[in-house]
């Protein structure tokens, strides 16, 4: 593995933005992707019909994600730069599929939203930096793409810009600290070389050399370890193989852990991380790990494991202050939409209202309000349908913070404040 440090950097943005393209143009530009991989997925796409989409294939692994031309899933990708070593996740822009993006976005340390300079600011684009912001991504980039569809118009860029500057400023973004890049995915200007002839007006850095710009996030070492299952594979020769990312502590080969809230318990036998067996993952590494004694049955997605001396938290209720982003009518008690906790999704009753806050000072505007209503904050209390593991935000802030999905859409945004934990039967 590099010796650099390591940084988990997701692609955000609305659908046909071109964040495929601009990941398979970086991964190509890097080196991460060789002449001949290039040349095979030319081919590819040539043949699906989708002559412009060499480098979106490099992400989009899925075979019909290739026929549709989106992204469904959330794709893995490895490349470097002079300072770092990154792992590229790649977010879907469709509706849809916004469940995975904010599986991506919840393992990002850094995001970078693509908005296309032709076609503006798109839902999207503002429903994913929402999203980034509440899920503690605080270290921004934006990519703006397709400088070559407008004739690498400065002025264009400029009131794009503009538009994005007052969006992420609204959000709470400090724009001022946030890089904004022209660039051609496509025609490869200013992504990883500069874009020099075709946009002289343009000074500041390449897309690429922004990256070594962002700083990698403290690793919450100290903490007793939490991983959230993403996935549980059998392999052959290994058995039940969980996936997940360590979102805080260390995990040892030989540690006796659980998985929340199934209860499963045993040894960690193996741990590895990009095929590379290890003798401890910390947070921030991908892993795949074997616990003896833990079948597949035992576990699934949305689980969260810890050392057996301190379980994860499986609450009974919890408190949490939410926002609430877009609801077509209102929000009241008794209201039953999913929740996504972590890799989890569980449907949870909001039980009580207990306060209306005013957006802007934080101050309490009202106490137990009839309900709530887009533009709103509030504090609740939320009752889970089926055990679930949530943790304090202040503690854990990568397991206290959650999206509220309704009818296709991201109606709010949370973290949790309290929480009564089940009782241990």
């Amino acid at each position: 593995m590099a010796e650099k440090p390591h940084l988990n950097l997701v692609f955000i943005g609305h659908v046909d933005h071109g964040k495929s393209t601009s990941v398979g143009r970086i991964l190509y530009d890097t080196g991460a992707l060789s002449e001949q991989d290039l040349r095979r997925l030319k081919e590819e796409a040539e043949k699906v019909g989708k002559p412009t989409f060499e480098f979106a294939f490099a992400m989009d692994q899925l075979k019909e994600e290739r026929e549709r031309g989106v992204t469904i899933d959330v794709a893995h990708r490895d490349f470097q730069t002079q300072k770092y070593y990154f792992t590229i996740i790649d977010a879907p822009g469709h509706r849809d599929f916004i469940k995975n993006m904010i599986t991506g976005a919840s393992q990002a340390d850094a995001a970078v939203l693509v908005c296309s300079v032709k076609e503006g600011v798109q839902p999207q684009t503002k429903e994913h930096a929402f999203l980034a912001k509440v899920l503690g991504i605080n270290q921004l980039i934006v990519g703006m793409n397709k400088m070559d569809a407008v004739n690498y118009d400065r002025v264009k860029y400029e009131d794009v810009k503009a538009q994005l500057s007052a969006m992420l400023k609204n959000i709470g973004y400090k724009v001022e600290n946030i890089p904004f890049v022209p660039y051609s995915a496509y025609g490869g200007e200013n992504v990883a070389k500069k874009g020099g002839t075709k946009m002289p007006w343009y000074t500041g850095p390449t897309l690429v050399e922004t990256f070594d710009s962002l700083t990698v996030p403290p690793k919450p070492t100290d903490k007793p370890l939490r991983l959230p299952i993403q996935d549980v594979f059998t392999i052959t020769g290994h058995g039940t193989v969980p996936v997940g990312r360590v979102e805080t502590g260390i995990m040892k080969v030989g540690d006796t852990v659980v998985f929340m809230p199934s209860g499963a318990k045993g040894e960690v036998k193996r741990i590895e991380m990009h095929h590379q067996e290890l003798q401890q993952a910390q947070p921030g590494d991908n892993v795949g790990f074997n616990v003896k004694g833990v079948e597949k049955k035992d576990v699934r997605r949305g689980e969260v494991v810890g050392p057996s001396s301190n379980p994860p938290t499986v609450a009974a209720e919890f408190t949490a202050q939410i926002v609430v982003l877009e609801h077509p009518t209102a929000i009241g008690k008794g209201y039953t939409p999913v929740f996504h906790i972590h890799t989890s999704q569980v449907a949870c009753t909001i039980t009580e209202i207990l306060e209306k806050k005013d957006p802007k000072t934080g101050q309490t505007a009202q106490k137990n309000p009839d309900f709530i209503k887009t533009g709103d904050v509030a504090i609740v209390k939320v009752k889970p349908l089926r055990p679930t593991v949530v943790e304090k935000f202040a503690a854990f802030p990568q397991l206290g913070r959650f999206a509220i999905r309704d009818m296709g859409q991201t109606v709010a945004a949370g973290v949790v404040l309290e929480i009564t934990p089940r009782a241990v039967a």
